[in-house]
């Protein structure tokens, strides 16, 4: 009672942040990490935390959260045929290696690269949500074995990197190629899964805890951030599907493609300036 009462800003905040994850992820369909990753990132820096420590921490809490709610949506979607486990297994080996590469990388190099990439992401991500159609494949099929591994590689790699599941980057990807959208967000979700768990046990094992870290930070991880983000994007995921039901969700994506805009375009000046 007393860690509660000594630390009740910081959990009230924490949980805050899983009700908007949770709610945000069941009302517009995006990954978890592309919301929890700046929202984590400006509210350590309001418990003084610097940008640097906000970043490493924000990225490997975020993919810790993921673990959970990425099985949870494996059997969702595995429960329709939307996983594609054939692609998987191709790619499985190849996320691993990139995960495992940009798992280690983050807990080697300066907080403002990440910021820096996570605001490349977030906007290229929010530019794609409000300009291209869901139609807008530029070629028949998947590439060849070369190309397939590179793009398995670069999935792993860059959403270790940012503290993401995969989704945000392999569905516009999968698209690109004109593979079914429910199959690429269905295969994103067990994508996530292989991206979360190595990447977190990395940045858990081999991160340095920063000096300035909140509490309850072992490793990169916040294990108070994850004890309070995950139940409440769990229960607050099917609220915001139930509210979306009565919504126009073409409307949402776009209002939330312009707040994710302005987070990117935020998170880059904060890394340049």
């Amino acid at each position: 009672m007393d860690f509660l009462a000594g630390n009740l800003p910081t959990v009230l905040a924490l949980v805050a942040t899983g009700v908007f994850a949770g709610f945000l992820a069941g009302l517009l369909g995006v990954g978890g990490g592309i919301v929890i990753v700046p929202v984590l990132f400006f509210l350590f820096q309001g418990f003084g935390v610097s940008p640097e420590s906000a970043m490493l921490i924000a990225t490997a809490t975020s993919l810790a959260t993921i673990i959970p709610t990425s099985i949870s949506s494996i059997r969702s979607h595995n429960k329709k045929g939307n996983v594609d486990f054939e692609l998987l297994k191709r790619w499985g080996v190849f996320i691993l290696v990139g995960v495992l590469l940009g798992s280690l990388l983050v807990t080697r190099v300066d907080g403002t690269w990440l910021t820096l990439l996570f605001g490349i992401i977030a906007t290229l991500s929010a530019l794609n949500m409000l300009f291209r159609t869901g139609k807008s494949a530029l070629f028949n099929k998947l590439p060849g074995n070369i190309g397939q591994t590179t793009m398995g590689t670069s999935i792993g790699f860059f959403s270790s990197m940012v503290g993401i599941g995969g989704g945000t980057i392999s569905v516009p990807l999968l698209t690109l190629y004109n593979y079914p959208a429910h199959k690429a967000v269905g295969t994103a979700a067990a994508i996530g899964l292989v991206i979360s768990l190595p990447g977190a046990l990395t940045m858990l094992a081999l991160g340095t805890t920063p000096a300035d870290a909140p509490v309850g930070t072992y490793g990169l991880i916040n294990l108070i951030g994850f004890i309070c983000i995950v139940p409440l994007t769990v229960l607050f995921a099917p609220l915001g599907a139930f509210v979306a039901a009565k919504l126009d969700a073409n409307k949402l994506k776009k209002v939330f493609a312009v707040v994710l805009l302005v987070t990117g375009l935020r998170m880059l000046a904060q890394s340049l300036l």
